[in-house]
């Protein structure tokens, strides 16, 4: 019951980030929303932070899960990759509360620690990419250095993160992006 309590907790909290004008969330507010005391959200949660970071838990979850599973199943470097950005352009668009915190616009003005988690889910998801890259490179497929291809990548990623969240949620991620990744990947084979 109370694990039921606090996922509804986090779920109106990410409902809440789906508002297009970007107010900012208070724990009076939420609780509103929930038809519940302030008082009752911290029988749950300590602070606003910890639901933050309820939320960002279940981001990195969510991803690394999709992830895992994609580098188990398949073997080819570069489907690796095209299939992880995909899938994370996919996330956001399924999921446009959960890009604010992606993208750090719903963690303004909280606690650092919860922006200092979201770099290292970046960093996360770049050394994720470059794994595939370092494959690529082992069949044969790519000469280009990982590095600097898995940080290229995480660019691409995070700009249309934030090029859906600061067009209201109307620039859809994966628009464009066959043409786009299929670009990438030709000048990842074609320049030297």
């Amino acid at each position: 019951m109370a694990s039921d309590r606090k996922q509804q907790i986090l779920e109106t909290l990410a409902s809440m980030l789906e508002n297009p004008k970007r107010e900012k969330i208070t724990t009076a507010a939420l609780a509103a929303r929930l038809d519940v005391s302030e008082a009752a959200l911290y029988r749950h949660f300590a602070n606003k932070a910890q639901m933050f970071e309820g939320l960002i838990e279940f981001i990195e979850n969510s991803i690394f899960g999709v992830i895992n599973k994609i580098t188990s199943d398949e073997m080819d470097g570069t489907k690796q990759v095209q299939l992880i950005v995909s899938m994370l352009l996919r996330f956001a668009e399924k999921n446009p509360g959960m890009t604010r915190v992606l993208i750090g616009d719903a963690l303004v003005n909280e606690d650092d620690a919860l922006q200092l988690r979201i770099n290292q889910l970046y960093d996360r998801i770049e050394t994720s990419i470059r794994q595939s890259l370092k494959i690529a490179i082992a069949q044969g497929e790519n000469k280009q250095d990982p590095t600097a291809l898995a940080n290229l990548m995480v660019c691409y990623v995070t700009g249309r993160w934030q090029q859906y969240a600061k067009s209201g949620f109307k620039r859809k991620p994966l628009e464009f992006s066959t043409e786009q990744i299929a670009l990438m990947q030709r000048l990842i084979h074609f320049v030297n």
